[in-house]
């Protein structure tokens, strides 16, 4: 039997794709978005059928209707977000919401269409990155450790533009840009470069590791993990935590390593 599986977001077309069916008691609804979080969530699937854990997808293109839907009891759990994302969710809209555990990292690139490497922006150079005031802490500390710029010491993953201390080559940043349109950005060839996010670079065909002149560390410390995120009375519920549990297995975790080429890292547990 075969269930559709929604898109979610401005212009976007519904799909179908096989998802599970059964009892409605034991089936999922889980809002993800469409690369890779929807991916893994279907090679996911029958694993999660033998441990007795149907679900079913709804696909999304955008940050901020899988929250709004998850708060309006549509799903009942999503996977799409960093736990730091999150949190400004929570504080900005007063979600009671709570993740129930990191999967995966998807380390931001730096994109140009001119430029090589780093090393080759010109002064003045025109950095576009998201809107996303949650991610603008760990892009400021990637192009920190590219030695770009310098951070107030104090600012860390909550640094702003305006945490700059010094910026030796006079880059200026545009900081307005919705993350699902930078790879629109980066293909019309605006500004030098442009940060994007992995899932969104995987979906316009990009991969951080070849295509980007710069990527974002993925190593343990990296605060940055995708989650699963469930209203705070739903994290413990079983089918919550052995979804968890199958998307940190062995399987799910080598179909991540062999499917995205590091581009997608799962979390050290």
């Amino acid at each position: 039997m075969k269930n559709t599986v929604k898109v979610t977001g401005l212009g976007l077309l519904s799909v179908s794709v096989l998802a599970a069916c059964g009892d409605d008691e034991e089936t999922l609804v889980v809002g993800a978005s469409n690369v890779p979080h929807a991916e893994i969530l279907e090679f996911a699937e029958p694993l999660l059928e033998d441990e007795g854990v149907n679900i079913e997808i709804e696909s999304f293109q955008d940050y901020v209707l899988p929250n709004e839907a998850l708060d309006e009891g549509e799903l009942d759990a999503n996977y799409f977000q960093h736990e730091p994302y999150l949190d400004s969710q929570i504080e900005e809209h007063g979600y009671d919401f709570a993740h129930a555990g990191g999967i995966h990292i998807e380390p931001i690139g730096l994109y140009s269409q001119d430029y090589g490497s780093i090393d080759e922006l010109p002064e003045g150079a025109e950095i576009i990155m998201s809107d996303s005031v949650a991610d603008h802490g760990r892009i400021l500390m990637m192009l920190e450790e590219e030695g770009l710029i310098t951070l107030d010491e104090d600012a860390g993953i909550n640094a702003e533009i305006a945490d700059i201390e010094d910026n030796p080559n006079d880059l200026t940043f545009t900081a307005n840009v919705e993350a699902a349109l930078l790879p629109t950005a980066y293909e019309e060839g605006e500004g030098d470069a442009v940060l994007i996010n992995s899932n969104y670079a995987l979906d316009a065909g990009l991969n951080p590791l070849d295509d980007a002149i710069a990527t974002e560390s993925a190593d343990a410390d990296n605060p940055y993990a995708n989650v699963i995120a469930a209203q705070s009375g739903d994290v413990d519920d079983e089918r919550i935590e052995t979804l968890v549990e199958v998307l940190r297995s062995e399987e799910v975790r080598d179909f991540i390593i062999e499917e995205y080429d590091n581009a997608v890292v799962p979390v050290e547990e």
